[in-house]
């Protein structure tokens, strides 16, 4: 068993505890941070809108030979469309189509630059004007695409609130669960200002993607938090100390799922970004990487904390504290009250300075460690105090002690 096994194996277990409930206040202010520094990119630099959104103009060179409908002759398109000087034509998109076709796509022009851009097209490309065919996308058509993807946003959080509400029978779950999501957007979005990417379908596609993998975090550490919060009376703890178990337990979950997640969205961000130019993978790879990342973070430092809070004011909460600190007082009186009674089927555990290989568990365990005792404390636990002075005589020495006898000699003389 490795490092990370055992590391994992602890965790579940309570015999390690990474603190995030208690910390709350930590991770509130890193997301703060990070939340400003998205509204500041917002207002500074705000949304590059597609022309999905704003409208614009779309051209189509058709009947080019192979060896041009290539990625590298759209690279060249794009530079020499983007070296005319129109400001509009700056944010320039040039993708393939089939086999023998590539489109082009502009911010709003007007007829005098539409002219210029189409020459610059024929120009690099070598086609004859009947090959080129002009689309313009008018800003209705966007502020249409616009509305139906803030009212498909709108009816999934509506769908979350419903189920989660559903499945656990706990508003207070549907509301953390909600401001996590909100958190996820933001920094999502926020990243996509200040990194100048375009928005484009493909990004509001990231997005709702990106929001069904938190809830889907969210809702196995909530399930967790469920079951271990189930019976507080009987299980001796807090609420506040469940949670935070069932953080514990699954962490090295959240963080293998995310991993795997992102190595092949990141790789594809990559080259999408360095390799390929403005694409569609690039808008989608970007959403799906800021987003996954958020997500594992809210799941594991926002949803669960914030959770907490929000309960500390229910009645079975606030008397499992009280029952708590009773405890913790009672150990503190005699603290060998909390001393385990030793059994034959205890298990046996090596010192933590034996390293893991693959074969340890051919190796024999080595001799259990008992740790150092701590300091008989005088007049409390099961220490005898001192005699407060010498014993004096007692009257009741002179009188005659009774005696017992046995059965078959009582009543005999």
């Amino acid at each position: 068993m490795g490092k990370f096994s055992r590391l994992g194996n602890d965790l579940y277990n309570g015999r390690k505890s990474i603190d995030f409930v208690g910390r709350k206040w930590l991770w509130y202010i890193v997301s703060a941070v990070i939340i400003a520094a998205a509204i500041l990119g917002l207002s500074v630099k705000g949304l590059d809108m597609g022309i999905e959104f704003v409208g614009g103009a779309e051209y189509k060179v058709t009947g080019l030979a192979a060896d041009q409908a290539t990625q590298s002759e759209a690279d060249n398109l794009r530079d020499a469309v983007a070296g005319t000087g129109i400001e509009a034509a700056q944010q320039v998109t040039v993708t393939t189509s089939g086999q023998n076709s590539l489109v082009v796509q502009v911010k709003p022009v007007t007829a005098s630059e539409n002219r210029q851009i189409t020459e610059v097209i024929l120009d690099e490309t070598g086609a004859s004007a009947s090959d080129l065919q002009t689309t313009s996308v008018g800003p209705s058509w966007g502020k249409e695409v616009a509305k139906r993807s803030a009212i498909g946003l709108v009816v999934f959080l509506v769908l979350v609130v419903l189920f989660i509400w559903a499945y656990f029978r706990e508003w207070k779950m549907s509301v953390a669960a909600i401001v996590a999501l909100a958190h996820d957007i933001l920094i999502t979005v926020g990243v996509y200002a200040l990194s100048g990417f375009e928005v484009t379908p493909a990004t509001v596609t990231g997005i709702l993607t990106i929001l069904g993998f938190s809830l889907y975090d969210t809702v196995v550490v909530f399930d967790k938090v469920r079951e271990n919060t189930k019976n507080l009376r009987e299980s001796r703890t807090t609420y506040a100390k469940a949670a935070n178990l069932a953080v514990n337990q699954t962490l090295v979950r959240s963080i293998n799922t995310s991993i795997v997640a992102l190595i092949p969205v990141g790789a594809i961000l990559y080259v999408s970004a360095v390799y390929l130019g403005a694409s569609t993978l690039k808008d989608l790879s970007l959403a799906l990487f800021v987003g996954m990342a958020a997500g594992a973070y809210s799941s594991i430092f926002i949803a669960t904390p914030l959770l907490v809070q929000m309960k500390a004011g229910e009645t079975d909460v606030m008397q499992a504290e009280k029952r708590d600190k009773a405890r913790q007082k009672a150990l503190e009186a005699d603290r060998y009250a909390a001393v385990p009674t030793f059994t034959e089927d205890m298990p046996v555990r090596a010192s933590d300075d034996i390293d893991d290989d693959d074969d340890d568990d051919e190796r024999p365990a080595g001799p259990a460690t008992a740790p150092p005792r701590a300091p008989e404390a005088s007049n409390r636990g099961r220490i005898a105090p001192a005699a407060r002075g010498p014993v004096g005589p007692s009257n009741a020495a002179g009188r005659q002690q009774p005696t017992r006898q046995p059965k078959s000699k009582r009543g005999k003389k």
